[in-house]
């Protein structure tokens, strides 16, 4: 599934959305998400907010394979502009709205150097 299956704006946390739509919060600390596996359902709408209580600055970023493999050796620095793709600075709370038209599984991961490694991934299950 390709990021031309993702619509409108968006931001992260494990939850179900339901007929109108879900709210999610994800939280940040010690460089892990507090949630790794998040479900919405195609075609309805996901509110998700990130809450980076770390001292460090993060990134949310969803997408299939190949669009974490171009950030993996990407050379943004901030993101801001799409709604799968947060930058979540020190002590932050950030929000998206995001719209899946297609099941299937999303990554989403902080590609800021090592945070991946270190395990900051956890998967997006969009459903039918």
């Amino acid at each position: 599934l390709g990021l031309a299956s993702i619509a409108t704006a968006w931001a992260g946390a494990p939850g179900f959305a339901g007929r109108g739509g879900d709210t999610v919060e994800i939280g940040i600390h010690f460089s892990t998400f507090a949630r790794t596996e998040v479900v919405a359902r195609a075609g309805v709408p996901l509110r998700v907010t990130l809450v980076n209580t770390d001292p460090i600055d993060h990134e949310w970023l969803v997408g299939d394979a190949a669009f974490h493999e171009r950030h993996r050796t990407g050379t943004e620095t901030h993101h801001d502009a799409r709604p799968t793709e947060l930058s979540i600075p020190a002590g932050t709370t950030r929000t998206t709205t995001v719209t899946f038209r297609e099941p299937g599984d999303y990554l989403f991961i902080c590609h800021l150097p090592g945070h991946e490694a270190y395990g900051m991934v956890g998967v997006l299950h969009v459903l039918p």
